[in-house]
């Protein structure tokens, strides 16, 4: 390891996380050229997660050898979480010399066959990794490549896996900032995510569920809401439609410390995959982010839904949001069951279908709060997005009325993007939380309002904006003309000033 990653060792775990990051990253200068940036994270990530199990291999090794001294009990594959089958570890690949394209893609597919009930498809799922391909990767540039990812160690005792975790996430986010085409499906804005678990807030023991979980941002937030991940153990599922990215989702979790987790491969909405019996399966805690007005989702089989999904009525084939919200709620479980969506805002008050699938979701009873965030604070998107936080038990001072809230001038600007930052988010939830009018940011609104604006849920119906007073035409020509003396005046100041000083000279 470098002298000035040593040094960080000891500093806060964000300064560290950064520095182990700006190695990892570093991988992809290795790889610029024949790889484009799109594909960078096919190729680092899954040599990162080869690296970390074997690391991980050697540090339960090394700690039965110091209690035992015993080789043949150290080696025993029930004592390891991952089994490396021989020629198969990091050691065994630095040695290789000609062909390693051939022998990264032999190792990794062993170790899966290895592992079926924690590792099956985790490697190959990045499909679009050609490491055989010396056209494209050399045996000299995967050779720098090993070396370069050799100079540091990722095993628990090298990092925690808060470091670890965080590290990647950063990773996650790069490789997301370098593909704006796909990214707002891979990824989601880290303070967003907090939005949605600060609401749900789960406790210890309650299930979390993620429909669409991407690369899990959603589920590692909520182990970290419930502060301790053993009490999380068994209680996390996801389902992500994308191979790849359910592999990446599977990663994250074993990279930040989980060790019992459900993520499984598929279309949600037309083959969900969690089940109680012939029923869905329940969750305490439903969130996600889907992909926004997915088109030819489904809504042939969602129109008589064997899993009675279709609560409140179906969608057209071209948008599928309304769809997603209603998977949703029906695996909500019926007492403590919660669940928050970010959707975009024309579900708040598109017609025609929607129209009917929103009055009956008000009738429901489950609407709590409903959040316009605002334009600009996701990827690849100008949409702008909400947040609709649904409850099967309200608490009795919320019966009948729903929270609105307009968070739309809650963010921080930035060059390439508007953000929330933790304030942002922190002010939002105390609109929540606090539960009452505030002027242009929150509104209780009894359902008879909504009933009486014929269902529509755009935030901007309810909170008003405080029109600001107008000014008479005189008065507006008289503060132009004020305001214009003044600046002439100033002029007259600073060049008498100058003239005075010998830096102007009067012709």
């Amino acid at each position: 390891m470098h002298s000035h990653q040593d040094k960080t060792l000891s500093m806060f775990t964000e300064t560290t996380s950064q520095q182990l990051f700006t190695h990892l990253y570093e991988a992809c200068n290795i790889l610029r050229g024949p790889v484009n940036q799109d594909e960078y994270k096919s190729y680092v990530i899954p040599i990162l997660f080869f690296k970390r199990v074997s690391d991980v291999y050697d540090e339960e090794t090394q700690s039965l050898l110091d209690l035992t001294g015993d080789k043949e009990f150290a080696a025993l594959p029930e004592n390891h979480r991952f089994r490396i089958p021989d020629g198969c570890h990091w050691d065994d690949l630095r040695n290789v010399t000609t062909d390693i394209g051939k022998s990264i893609a032999a190792a990794m597919t062993e170790i899966e066959r290895e592992n079926p009930e924690t590792l099956r498809g985790i490697f190959s799922s990045f499909d679009d990794a050609k490491w055989t391909d010396k056209t494209k990767l050399t045996d000299s540039r995967l050779k720098d490549l090993i070396e370069h990812m050799s100079k540091i160690k990722v095993g628990n005792k090298n990092y925690s896996s808060d470091v670890m975790g965080d590290s990647y996430e950063y990773l996650i986010k790069k490789f997301a900032d370098l593909s704006k085409r796909n990214a707002g499906e891979f990824y989601t804005p880290r303070e967003i995510v907090k939005l949605l678990i600060m609401l749900l807030s789960p406790q210890e023991n309650e299930t979390v569920y993620d429909p669409a979980c991407g690369t899990g941002g959603m589920l590692i937030e909520a182990i970290h809401h419930i502060r301790n991940i053993t009490s999380a153990y068994g209680k996390i599922y996801g389902q992500e439609n994308n191979l790849a990215t359910s592999s990446i989702a599977r990663m994250n979790l074993f990279l930040h410390g989980a060790n019992d987790f459900h993520i499984t491969q598929g279309d949600t909405l037309r083959n969900p995959q969690f089940f109680e019996g012939a029923r869905l399966q329940t969750f305490d805690c439903v969130v996600a982010n889907p992909p926004f007005a997915l088109r030819n989702w489904g809504a042939e089989i969602f129109s008589t839904d064997i899993y009675g999904r279709n609560l409140w009525g179906c969608p057209s084939e071209s948008n599928g949001d309304f769809a997603w919200l209603q998977h949703m709620a029906a695996s909500m479980s019926p007492v403590k069951g919660r669940c928050a969506v970010i959707l975009p805002q024309g579900v708040l008050f598109r017609g025609g279908r929607d129209g009917e699938i929103r009055r009956n979701l008000v009738e429901s009873g489950k609407l709590e709060c409903i959040i316009s965030l605002a334009g600009g604070v996701f990827y690849s998107t100008g949409v702008s997005a909400c947040v609709i936080f649904l409850r099967n038990t309200k608490a009795e001072s919320h019966h009948g009325r729903v929270c609105m809230i307009d968070a739309s001038g809650i963010f921080t600007p930035q060059r390439a993007q508007n953000i929330m930052t933790e304030d942002d988010v922190k002010k939002v939830f105390s609109l929540y939380e606090n539960y009452r009018d505030v002027p242009e940011l929150c509104r209780i609104v009894p359902f008879s309002e909504i009933r009486g604006k014929n269902y529509t849920l755009a935030v901007n119906n309810y909170v008003a904006k405080v029109e600001e007073a107008s000014l008479m035409p005189d008065e507006i020509r008289r503060n132009y003309f004020d305001a214009f003396d003044s600046a002439m005046s100033a002029e007259n100041v600073m060049k008498e000033l100058l003239t005075e000083g010998g830096y102007l000279h009067e012709d």
